[in-house]
């Protein structure tokens, strides 16, 4: 559904593999523009969005979808209006995020604002605890294991929340500082014109492989598209994040997880 001006169903259906030539993700993000996009759960789980990408070669085990957290399901609006993180979770809920978000944040002008979309702060928050050096407990907020399987499944959840929060930017840039390979943000963007919402089931983790100084880590994933008619296509496939491994020299933005290639089939 990326790399192309296709529409995301007509994407999706090409099970490209999509493979970025660079290790690299964000920085600094400005503070300001309400975007928005609910909190994903580690773990298998589902979050729903617009639109979805495709994912490199992985079989999706159907039985490995397990429960172990119940469903995030928030449906997209048709309304493209970015979202705020405190009309998406409510106020107290995005405060305390915020909080989480100033805490670990080194930026001089991080985006933990609740007028901004939850992902961009939780995205902030991703790149603060890439610094994590495996020496002691991390800062609360990190989670018990800020580069584990669980912390890279959260890219591909925080992917589709920041999309049905119609918070493209943040999605884009889950692709790395310069976004899907040969797509613009504005086509991005457009390639979600017609689809209302996405939902997500992230499937069983196993351990991922490391090799050339980066790991990688697939997410198998089932997707359920309804396009803007109403209409249904359902996909299977997975997405392989990567990160740096901990080098001398590396920074926070190549030491974080991001999506790295992504293939998607048509499923029943």
């Amino acid at each position: 559904m990326v790399r192309s001006a296709m529409r995301p169903s007509q994407i999706i259906l090409t099970a490209m593999a999509i493979t970025l030539a660079g290790c690299s993700a964000p920085g600094d993000p400005q503070a300001g523009g309400a975007d928005n996009a609910a909190s994903g759960a580690v773990g298998a789980g589902t979050v729903s969005a617009g639109g979805g990408a495709p994912a490199p070669d992985a079989s999706l085990d159907p039985e490995s979808a397990n429960a172990a957290s119940s469903p995030i399901t928030t449906a997209a609006s048709s309304d493209r209006t970015p979202l705020s993180c405190a009309a998406d979770i409510g106020t107290a809920a995005a405060e305390r995020l915020a909080k989480t978000c100033r805490n670990v944040s080194p930026a001089t002008r991080p985006p933990c604002n609740v007028a901004n979309s939850c992902a961009i702060m939780q995205d902030e928050i991703a790149r603060s605890c890439a610094l994590f050096d495996g020496k002691g407990e991390p800062m609360a907020g990190c989670g018990p294991d800020p580069k584990g399987m669980e912390a890279a499944a959260n890219v591909v959840k925080r992917y589709y929340a920041a999309l049905n929060a119609r918070d493209y930017d943040t999605a884009w840039r889950q692709w790395g500082n310069d976004g899907p390979p040969n797509q613009s943000l504005d086509r991005f963007r457009a390639g979600f014109a017609d689809t209302r919402s996405t939902q997500v089931t992230i499937g069983r983790l196993t351990p991922g492989d490391a090799g050339a100084g980066s790991v990688y880590q697939t997410i198998p994933v089932k997707v359920d598209a309804v396009l803007a008619d109403g209409s249904h296509q359902r996909f299977a496939g997975s997405y392989v994040v990567r990160r740096v491994n901990d080098i001398d020299g590396s920074t926070a933005d190549q030491r974080r997880w991001h999506i790295d290639s992504a293939r998607l089939k048509a499923a029943q």
